[in-house]
């Protein structure tokens, strides 16, 4: 699975779980190998309602799906 289909993957993600609009996302790590397993990681801006936030966030990724996602505040 190449990264530019696993960001696109988070931002669907982000939208359809919570309702966050990507503003901006940056990968900061990528340990997602060809099986599609492993975990994205980004630094990441999002709005909501217009109101934007800073955030650093984990993809888990199983088989090429997102399974979970870990977050903090930056």
């Amino acid at each position: 699975m190449d990264e530019k289909g696993m960001i696109a993957k988070a931002k669907v993600y982000l939208k359809q779980e919570y309702g966050e609009d990507t503003v901006s996302m940056d990968v900061t790590g990528n340990t997602v190998g060809e099986t599609g397993t492993g975990v994205l990681s980004v630094d990441c801006t999002v709005s909501v309602g217009g109101s934007r936030s800073d955030w650093s966030k984990k993809f888990h990724f199983r088989n090429g799906d997102i399974t979970r996602m870990d977050w903090k505040s930056r």
